[in-house]
């Protein structure tokens, strides 16, 4: 199949069959640069599993991944390996497996805004501190592609604002492409350029208003959601002026 023009990532009819269980069917799915694609579904829809088999972390049954040439890939996992005894600082964590320098670390540190965690150590983190550091040490890689697997999980609400609204910002600097994994339906509509639907295969996908209007999308996650989404976006919209052209989609 042809790659489509400018993805640095696609996925091409990706299937997973582990011990005769269908968990991927047929998957396709393109990432650009400076566009922020979300991956949402149930748990055990796959999620972090596509991601893994993107990354080439998972061998595929069969289908096509497709990365652009020596694409340097930033990647937040869902969960970090706490390490009990061994004594690790945020600057340590940032130059595990990197030699950054001083001056990088504390530029990483500062557009993620934990500078000032830099000597505190990395199991006295609390939850949506530890993903700021995990973003901060992934940015470190001058990343094409930063994939986020559920970055706000472990964070309270008002975090989780704030961590989208860093992710967003993180976007329009390094005009990266992003892949997030999330379960956080409503600011993840905020945030994002394209979404899939992910139910061990792609149940819809398209634009966050076309989304939430797709019968699929109420079917995954409840005639509920949908409505919660478009008062939530209305509202949005109320604080984002360059979000008024979607008023007319909404009810």
């Amino acid at each position: 199949m042809l790659k489509v023009t400018n993805a640095i990532l696609s996925a091409r009819d990706v299937t997973l069959q582990i011990a005769g269980r269908m968990i991927l069917d047929k998957v396709n799915l393109d990432v650009r640069p400076n566009e922020i694609v979300t991956v949402i579904g149930p748990n055990g829809a796959g999620k972090s599993t596509l991601v893994r088999c993107l990354l080439g972390l998972q061998p595929i049954t069969s289908g096509q991944v497709i990365k652009e040439k020596n694409l340097r890939v930033g990647y937040v996992p869902q969960r970090f390996p706490q390490l009990p005894n061994v004594p690790l600082d945020v600057r340590r964590l940032l130059s595990l497996t990197l030699k950054p320098t001083e001056d990088e670390i504390d530029e990483a540190l500062a557009e993620t805004g934990i500078a000032h965690l830099k000597t505190a150590s990395v199991s006295r983190l609390s939850g949506g501190e530890l993903q700021r550091a995990l973003l901060a040490r992934a940015l470190l890689r001058k990343p094409e592609l930063l994939v986020l697997d559920e970055p706000v999980q472990a964070v309270d609400f008002m975090g989780e604002a704030r961590m989208y609204e860093l992710i967003s910002s993180v976007r329009k600097r390094h005009g990266c492409g992003i892949l997030m994994v999330s379960h956080d339906l409503h600011m993840v509509m905020a945030e994002s350029d394209h979404v899939v639907c992910l139910n061990g295969h792609v149940c819809c996908e398209g634009g966050p208003v076309k989304v939430q209007q797709d019968p699929e999308f109420a079917k995954l996650f409840g005639p509920s959601a949908a409505r919660m989404i478009a008062a939530y976006a209305h509202h949005h919209d109320h604080d984002h002026e360059s979000h008024d052209h979607h008023h007319e989609h909404r009810h």
